[in-house]
């Protein structure tokens, strides 16, 4: 898969690119017809489950921004 092909997931929303990443591996688990096909499958996994990780840790960024901190104790 190009660079082309991975590029459109940094718009996704988390739950669009958590959506699409449970459907890409439910298609790797009942087996693609072709290595190619499975190779590809896997690299929009991986570009899909690294977009979820800068969601979540954008999400535990604001969090840990939003708690007051203990300097008095």
């Amino acid at each position: 898969m190009t660079a082309d092909a991975t590029s459109d997931v940094a718009g996704l929303s988390f739950e669009q690119a958590r959506d699409e990443l449970v459907r890409v591996v439910a298609e790797l688990e009942q087996g693609a017809p072709t290595l190619e096909e499975s190779l590809t499958l896997w690299t929009r996994g991986e570009a899909l489950a690294a977009r979820c990780e800068e969601w979540l840790v954008g999400a535990k960024r604001l969090l840990d921004a939003a708690r007051p901190t203990d300097a008095g104790a």
